[in-house]
C-alpha cells in the first residue's frame, strides 16, 4: 500500500492558502480517481481506494502543518507503510509558483510540516512532491521581521494572477503522482522536475 499525504492546515480559512497547496492536489487526485475523505485516523481525513495498480490510503493531516509528523507517523505504523511507498505533497518556498520537484531522501529545506514529519519518523527517506508558491517580496522599510513575513506570506490566499498557474500545476501534480505509482522515482524525477 502507498501512503500519499498532503500538507495543509484544517478549516475553512486556511482552505486557499499558499501553505495549503498539498491538500489542494491531493483533494484533485482523490477527486479524479473516485477516492472519498470519509474516515478520520491517525489525526488525520483519510480516503482508501487504486490507481495504476496500486492500493492507497491518502491523508490530509488535522493536527495543523507544524505538528504533520504526529499524524504521518501513526498512519505509517498503523498501516505498516515502508518510507519508500510514503509520497508527502507540500509547498514551496524557493521554487516559483507552477514549478514542482520530486525527491527523496532530501532535507526539510526549513518547511516546519515537513520537519515534523522527519523528525517523527527518524528519517527523511521518504518521496517528496514539492509545489512552488515562491518567495514573498518585502516591502521596503518594513518594520516586521522576515520570518513574520513569511508566515503572513503562506498563509494568504494566492493572488488572482496566481490562480490560473496554480489551477495548471494542481492536475501536473497528481500526473507525477501516476507517473511515481505505474513507473519509478527516476522517471518522475526526470519527467517532472
Amino acid at each position: 500500500m502507498k501512503l500519499i499525504v498532503g500538507l495543509g492546515n484544517p478549516g475553512r480559512i486556511y482552505a486557499h492558502n499558499r501553505h495549503n497547496i498539498g491538500f489542494m492536489c491531493l483533494n484533485h487526485f482523490a477527486k479524479t480517481h473516485g477516492i472519498r475523505f470519509a474516515q478520520k485516523q491517525g489525526q488525520a481525513r483519510i480516503g482508501m481506494g487504486k490507481a495504476a495498480g496500486n492500493k492507497l490510503l491518502l491523508a490530509r493531516p488535522q493536527t495543523g502543518m507544524n505538528l504533520s509528523g504526529q499524524s504521518v507517523s501513526r498512519l505509517v505504523k498503523k498501516f505498516n507503510i515502508s518510507l519508500d511507498d510514503l509520497i508527502v505533497i507540500h509547498d514551496d518556498l524557493d521554487l516559483p509558483p507552477g514549478k514542482i520537484r520530486i525527491s527523496q531522501g532530501s532535507s526539510s529545506g526549513g518547511h516546519k510540516g515537513v520537519e515534523s514529519i522527519i523528525a517523527h519518523l527518524g528519517s527523511a527517506d521518504f518521496i517528496r512532491i514539492r509545489v512552488g508558491i515562491g518567495r514573498p517580496v518585502f516591502a521596503e522599510g518594513s518594520t516586521k521581521d522576515k520570518e513574520a513575513e513569511i508566515i503572513d506570506y503562506v498563509l494568504s490566499d494566492f493572488a488572482p494572477e496566481e490562480k490560473k498557474t496554480v489551477a495548471q500545476v494542481i492536475p501536473k501534480v497528481s500526473e507525477a503522482v501516476l507517473c511515481l505509482l505505474s513507473e519509478d522515482l527516476t522517471t518522475a524525477m526526470n519527467k517532472f522536475n
